[in-house]
């Protein structure tokens, strides 16, 4: 598990919780640093989209829609939440040039 890798998680909140794409930032041996991964883009403000960062190259990373990391908060997972034996994919190079510029501004 590297750093921009993508992977299933189970992140739950409250009395609730779903599985969901996220991108990997860190890890340890007990937790994962992380950005989740939406697909819901549309019906948020302003405000929220200008922190979503557009997925360019969706398809050849191994998402099933358009998608959008959502760099409002980072999410700390316990290492067991995340299904480490099945890898979604990773950013491709020309992805991640354009999140670490979109991280820098």
């Amino acid at each position: 598990m590297d750093i921009f890798d993508i992977y299933i998680a189970y992140a739950s909140w409250g009395n609730g919780g779903k599985k969901r794409p996220v991108l990997i930032l860190e890890q340890s041996s007990r937790d994962i640093i992380a950005f989740s991964i939406t697909t819901q883009y549309q019906n948020k403000s302003e405000l929220i989209r200008s922190k979503y960062f557009e997925i360019s190259e969706w398809r050849q990373v191994g998402l099933d829609k358009q998608s959008y990391i959502d760099t409002n908060n980072t999410v700390t997972l316990p290492f067991s939440s995340v299904d480490v034996n099945h890898p979604v994919g990773t950013l491709t190079e020309a992805d991640v040039i354009k999140f670490v510029e979109f991280l820098s501004k």
